[in-house]
C-alpha cells in the first residue's frame, strides 16, 4: 500500500541529499521515479524543469511546481504515458493546501508513493502552508536532523541580513540559502529577541 511521506527539518539537514539518494535507490532497482521541486528555484518564470541540488554536490533534474500546478493531473498524465513507481518532491513547504491533497489523491487513487521533503517552519517560527497540511494528513512523518552551533538539535531557521543581524519581519519566502542558519529554539529566541 502506497503512502504520503513528509520528511521535514530545519535548513541544512540534508533533506535534498536524502531525497536524491532515495530516488537513486529506486532507479538502481529498475523503477521509474518523477522528481519535483519548487518554481522558486527555477531559472525563469516559465521554466518547466529545474535542478534539485544538495549542499554536498548531488543533483538531478526535476519538474517544477508553482501555485497553479495541478500535481495530480501531471502525475496521472505521466502514469498514462510511462511507468511511474514513485514521486519525490523537494521544497514541499511551498506546496499549497490543494496541492497536498492532490498528492494524497496520487497515493490513494493511483497507488503511487509520494515522498515530500521540506521545511516545517519559516524564519518567524510559523508553519508554511504546505508543511502544515502535510503534518496534518501525511501517512508517515520523518524528521531529518541538523545541529545548532551549541550542539543541540536545530529546529528553527534564522534569516539574517548581510551584516548578520536577525530578520524578524518580511515576506515568508526568501530563497537565498546563504541568508539562513539553523538554530535550536533557545538560540533562535535569543537571536530574534523573543
Amino acid at each position: 500500500m502506497s503512502k504520503l511521506y513528509f520528511t521535514y527539518a530545519a535548513m541544512n539537514a540534508g533533506k535534498s541529499a536524502i531525497l536524491l539518494q532515495a530516488a537513486h535507490n529506486y532507479r538502481e532497482r529498475g523503477m521509474e521515479v518523477m522528481l519535483w521541486t519548487s518554481g522558486h528555484h527555477a531559472s525563469g518564470p516559465e521554466a518547466d524543469m529545474a535542478e534539485i541540488e544538495s549542499r554536498i554536490g548531488l543533483r538531478a533534474p526535476a519538474h517544477v511546481f508553482r501555485d497553479g500546478t495541478d500535481l495530480y493531473a501531471a502525475m496521472m498524465q505521466q502514469k498514462g504515458s510511462a511507468r511511474l513507481d514513485a514521486v519525490f518532491l523537494d521544497e514541499a513547504q511551498f506546496l499549497t493546501r490543494d496541492q497536498v491533497w492532490q498528492l494524497a489523491r496520487v497515493v490513494d487513487e493511483l497507488n503511487i508513493p509520494v515522498l515530500c521533503y521540506g521545511l516545517r517552519t519559516d524564519f518567524q517560527g510559523v508553519l508554511f502552508e504546505g508543511a502544515a497540511e502535510l503534518l496534518a494528513i501525511a501517512d508517515d512523518l520523518r524528521e531529518a536532523r541538523t545541529i545548532c552551533h551549541c550542539g543541540r538539535k536545530a529546529t528553527m531557521v534564522l534569516r539574517r541580513t548581510a551584516d548578520g543581524q536577525a530578520v524578524t519581519e518580511g515576506d515568508q519566502v526568501g530563497v537565498e540559502k546563504t541568508d539562513y542558519i539553523s538554530l535550536c529554539r533557545q538560540h533562535w529566541r535569543e537571536a530574534v529577541g523573543r
